[in-house]
């Protein structure tokens, strides 16, 4: 039987880090709300409020949060890894590995699966090329590049906890400069494909934050908040990187895709930020009401992320079906209808999370044996399940049946093969896990 919220909240340990579960609730909601209002969709497509609206693109240097999810995570793995180490359990990577992810592949395959049956449906009955449905298969699966990302901080965990022990913030430095360095190639010397090497270096440098912040060795947050807003300012005005810290449609150089030294320095400012609310945020969760609120946020936050386009792309289905006109975006009409639409769609992804949410529930522990090969198994489908889900937020599902197929690290790949990819790794990694594995808190 699962516990409830309120059993969950009053069964918190007391040296509950309540603050780092506040956070990683605070940005996957912030996320929803920015992809609900960013959103532009007429009778011709789908577009970008930021990219109608370029005065609005400076409203990402807040609302633009991932970079605190990444953080949190550091933390996370790096508590949940040095407790299972403690227990001393065979291939502690393998147990890692599954502890960390039940959650999230899970839920996420259900979500691809679903999906990938609509989309099929639609386009054996001839309806999978009208420009909204074309824009809606390729839109709804984009978000996934976000848990193919965290799928390689899971990864990479083990031996860049290391290299934080031994080195400390020299570690969090050495993978920053790195990133520089990849821009100085990419812009200066317009080295070929170097730019994808931030895709790690980047984001693996905002998880080893999240490290340091497990030892308590932020201990100037101001200062850390600071620096990196001013370098984040100084590389966007005077170098070749743009406003947004989100893409925006047909830019020549995004700061996400790949990620940039000023996604990094906006990354930095925004964990010193939060950090310098720490205080006051953990006496709010002392309060036995909010911090039930956040328990109990904290059990949907994933299926609430996966399902949240759904629900977005649903309202306007919902208005076009009733015969209701799409007012054109940004404009005044377009306007007053956004806190309907928000509340709709807020609704509908409610329902989506009654739907799906006992795939987020902890699976239960295996009572199997796992063999010496454990680790190595493990290693191979988390890189299975990394490489599926990044391929299927790069291909959509709108070319299920003609073969559309997109680049992945120099190498074609369609939506079917992600597809299977994705949950051969899934498999993989589940029957890698060691007897009498348990669940680890964060």
């Amino acid at each position: 039987m699962t516990a409830s919220a309120r059993d969950l909240a009053l069964a918190t340990p007391p040296g509950r880090d309540r603050y780092v579960d506040l956070l990683r609730v605070a940005s996957l909601g912030t996320v929803i709300g920015g992809h609900w209002l960013m959103a532009a969709v007429s009778s011709d497509g789908i577009g970008n409020l930021l990219a109608l609206v370029p005065a609005l693109q400076v409203l990402t240097w807040g609302l633009q949060v991932m970079p605190v999810f990444f953080f949190v995570g550091g933390f996370s793995h790096a508590l949940s890894y040095r407790s299972l180490a403690r227990r001393s359990e065979t291939s502690v990577y393998a147990a890692f590995l599954r502890a960390r992810l039940q959650r999230l592949l899970r839920p996420t395959l259900v979500f691809v699966l679903v999906w990938a049956a609509a989309a099929l449906a639609v386009q054996l009955a001839g309806h999978g090329g009208g420009r909204l449905t074309g824009a809606a298969l390729r839109l709804v699966t984009q978000p996934l590049w976000f848990i193919g990302i965290y799928l390689a901080m899971v990864a990479f965990t083990p031996p860049l906890l290391k290299l934080h022990e031994r080195h400390g913030w020299a570690a969090f430095a050495a993978l920053a400069g790195a990133a520089a360095l990849v821009d100085v190639l990419r812009f200066a010397c317009g080295v070929p494909y170097v730019e994808f090497l931030n895709f790690a270096l980047v984001w693996l440098a905002v998880h080893q934050l999240g490290f340091l912040r497990a030892d308590g060795r932020i201990r100037r947050p101001a200062a850390l908040a600071a620096a990196g807003l001013a370098g984040a300012v100084l590389l966007v005005a005077f170098g070749p990187y743009p406003l947004s810290m989100v893409g925006m449609p047909g830019e020549k150089v995004s700061n996400m895709a790949p990620p940039t030294l000023a996604l990094l320095a906006h990354g930095v400012w925004l964990v010193g930020a939060v950090q310098l609310l720490a205080r006051p945020a953990a006496r709010l969760l002392a309060r036995p009401r909010v911090w039930r609120g956040v328990v109990a946020a904290n059990g949907v936050a994933m299926t609430a992320f996966l399902w949240h386009l759904t629900a977005m792309l649903g309202v306007y289905g919902a208005q076009l079906a009733l015969g209701m006109d799409l007012p054109a975006p940004a404009g005044s009409a377009w306007w007053a209808q956004v806190p309907v639409r928000i509340l709709a769609a807020a609704a509908l992804t409610a329902v989506f999370v009654t739907l799906f949410r006992r795939f987020e529930a902890p699976a239960a522990p295996r009572t199997g044996t796992a063999g010496g090969a454990a680790g190595p198994v493990a290693a191979l489908g988390i890189t299975l399940c990394l490489l599926g889900i990044l391929g299927l937020s790069m291909t959509g599902l709108g070319g299920l049946l003609d073969g559309h197929s997109a680049t992945l690290i120099a190498f074609p790949v369609t939506a079917p093969v992600a597809i299977g990819m994705a949950l051969a790794g899934a498999l993989l990694v589940e029957r890698s896990a060691p007897a009498r594995s348990v669940r680890l808190g964060s």
